[in-house]
C-alpha cells in the first residue's frame, strides 16, 4: 500500500500547480469579428507617409525579412518553444510592429548593430529629475510591497500611477496625464521604443521574472536603464520579451476572464499592440457577467492585419 501512495501523492503534487480555470476557459472562435478592419491611428498613418511607404510596402518588407532570414525563422521557433506559445503569435506581434510602427531592417545583423550603437550610453529613467526608484518609494507606492514577482510589482505601481498620480499635482508637484511608461521610461523622447519587438522597458520590467526563469536572462533592474535598453534591443534577449509578452496576455485571458486566445493570433497581436491585458481581460469579463451570451475580445486594426493574412503568415511556418 505504501508503495502505492507515494507514487499517487508525487502525481498530486506534480500536477497542483495547474490552475483550477484550466479546463475551464471559452475557446475564442478564429478570424475577426470585425468585417471591415478598424480605424488605423492617424499617427501611424502620418509617420508611414512621412517616410515615402505604404502600410503594404511595410508589410511586404518585414514579410521578406521573416522569408528569407533563417536564423531569425529559427530564433523564433525555439523562443515559441520555450514559452509554450505557438510561433505564429510571435509573427504576427513582429508584423504588425514593423507594417505599423517601424519600418523592418534588411536582416537580423542589422538590429544586432543598432543594440551595439546604444551599448555604453549612460542614462536614466527619470521624470523632472526624479529617479524612478525615488519615486517608487513614495508612500503611495506602500501597497506594493507586498507583491512577489515582477509582473505585479510593476502592474502594481502603474495602477497607482493612474489612481494617485496620472494629471494630478502631488506634494506640490504637478505629473502629466499621460501613461506611466511615457512619462517614466522614455528618457530620449516620447512614444520611443526599440529593437525587433519594439518593446517598451516598463514592459520588460514587468516580464523580468518570467522571462529570466524561462530563458535565463539576468533580472532587470529599473536603476540600470542601459541593461534594460540592452535587453529589449539585442536580438537575442528581446525575443524572449515578445515571447513573454504573449504568454502573459494568453495567461491573463485564460485566468482573469475565462477565455483562451491562444488560437487566434489577431487577438494576442492587439493586446501585443495595446498593453494592459490584464486591466482589458477584467473589462471583458465583467462585460460577460452581466451579458445573456458570450462577449468575445476584438481585434483592432493591427491585429485585424494578422488574422486577414494568417494564411499568408502560416507559409513562413
Amino acid at each position: 500500500m505504501r508503495r502505492i501512495l507515494i507514487p499517487l501523492l508525487l502525481a498530486i503534487v506534480s500536477f497542483s500547480w495547474i490552475p483550477a480555470y484550466a479546463d475551464a476557459a471559452t475557446m475564442v472562435p478564429p478570424g475577426n469579428r470585425n468585417a471591415e478592419q478598424p480605424a488605423i491611428p492617424g499617427a501611424s498613418v502620418r509617420r508611414t507617409r512621412g517616410t515615402n511607404s505604404t502600410f503594404d510596402r511595410k508589410y511586404q518588407k518585414v514579410r521578406e525579412l521573416l522569408a528569407t532570414d533563417t536564423r531569425l525563422m529559427s530564433k523564433i521557433k525555439s523562443t515559441a518553444r520555450d514559452y509554450g506559445i505557438d510561433p505564429i503569435h510571435i509573427i504576427g506581434a513582429l508584423v504588425g510592429e514593423h507594417t505599423y510602427n517601424v519600418d523592418a531592417y534588411d536582416g537580423l545583423q542589422s538590429y544586432y548593430v543598432k543594440a551595439a550603437s546604444y551599448a555604453g550610453q549612460s542614462f536614466r529613467f527619470a521624470y523632472s529629475g526624479e529617479n524612478i526608484d525615488d519615486f517608487v518609494a513614495r508612500p503611495q507606492f506602500d501597497v506594493c510591497k507586498a507583491k512577489r514577482d515582477s509582473y505585479s510589482l510593476w502592474t502594481c505601481r502603474e495602477d497607482v500611477w493612474d489612481s494617485a498620480f496620472r494629471g494630478k499635482k502631488v506634494d506640490g508637484k504637478s505629473f502629466p496625464d499621460n501613461r506611466f511608461s511615457a512619462v517614466f521610461f522614455q528618457p530620449f523622447y516620447a512614444g520611443q521604443t526599440f529593437g525587433l519587438g519594439q518593446i517598451n522597458p516598463l514592459t520588460a520590467l514587468e516580464l523580468s521574472d518570467l522571462v529570466s526563469s524561462t530563458s535565463g536572462i539576468p533580472k532587470l533592474d529599473e536603476k540600470d536603464a542601459s541593461g534594460v535598453y540592452k535587453a529589449i534591443m539585442d536580438p537575442d534577449l528581446s525575443l524572449a520579451f515578445v515571447a513573454g509578452s504573449i504568454r502573459k496576455s494568453i495567461d491573463d485571458y485564460r485566468s482573469i476572464a475565462g477565455m483562451d486566445i491562444s488560437g487566434n493570433p489577431g487577438l494576442t497581436a492587439t493586446l501585443y499592440n495595446v498593453g494592459n491585458s490584464r486591466q482589458r481581460a477584467a473589462a471583458l469579463a465583467a462585460k460577460n457577467r452581466g451579458a445573456g451570451q458570450s462577449v468575445w475580445p476584438e481585434e483592432n486594426y493591427y491585429g485585424w492585419l494578422i488574422n486577414e493574412k494568417l494564411d499568408d503568415l502560416k507559409s513562413l511556418l
